[in-house]
């Protein structure tokens, strides 16, 4: 090779190496990135799952929830850290990345192990929201039963003075047609109060649904993500 020409190479070898040297900062700041969502995302597990209370239905289904909402930051810290694969490493780096890989795995089945945790918590709670609002709306209708018996029990007259007493103004041209008009207005109060039951029940159902659909549907997604992770890292793992 000519003189010339070896002049000619040396600004082509000059760009090159600068331009390997910008790609290696590049991967270092997106590295610590990736190392520092993992680290926040760490802090809000922790922060999440402590303190626990396990056989609690209502703390479980919502602490699954928490992690599927929350799992975005790790798979992005993930995709970070191990961005650029062996290139341009420190030494600690291959025991953490090996490690950082065997967790993807094992966050893969934590998180399709959650699914049917999450669906017998939807289910457990549905029941538990049905039979609360059942049990509210009954003690109410049973008050309002008594309230209807005691005023058939009553005369006119004490109705009519009761509400008088009350504040309430009395237009019935009888004390009997009053008494009729507020048993009437007791039997519409108990027809209220089972439609409002109904509509409860029919809302909190939905709500559990939506909830449950979206999050197992999610749990689904980011056991296939940190699966491909784990697969996909196989260089990590080898000596």
């Amino acid at each position: 090779m000519t003189k010339s020409n070896t002049d000619k190479l040396i600004p082509v070898i000059q760009e090159l190496q600068e331009f390997a040297y910008n790609q290696v900062g590049s991967m270092t700041i997106l590295r610590v990135l990736g190392y520092g969502l993992l680290l926040l995302a760490l802090f809000d597990i922790v922060e999440t799952i402590f303190p626990p209370s396990f056989m609690n239905p209502v703390w479980e289904f919502q602490t699954f929830g928490a992690l599927v909402e929350r799992v975005p930051v790790s798979l992005i810290g993930l995709a970070l850290v191990f961005y650029g694969e062996l290139h341009a490493r420190s030494k600690w780096e291959f025991l953490t990345l090996r490690l950082l890989s065997w967790i993807s795995l094992l966050l893969a089945i934590i998180f399709i192990l959650l699914i049917p945790v999450g669906i017998s918590n939807t289910v457990r709670l549905s029941k538990q929201s049905y039979n609360q609002i059942n049990n509210l709306s009954q003690q109410q209708i049973s008050q309002a039963e008594q309230v209807e018996q005691r005023l058939s029990q009553a005369k006119p007259e004490q109705i009519e003075t009761f509400l008088k007493s009350q504040g309430r103004s009395v237009n019935a041209s009888n004390p009997q047609e009053l008494k009729e008009k507020v048993l009437s207005e007791v039997s519409q109060a108990k027809e209220k109060i089972k439609l409002q039951a109904q509509a409860n029940q029919s809302t909190q159902r939905l709500n559990l649904l939506k909830n449950s659909v979206k999050w197992n549907l999610g749990a689904l997604v980011t056991s296939a993500l940190f699966f491909i992770f784990w697969k996909t890292t196989n260089w990590a793992r080898s000596k």
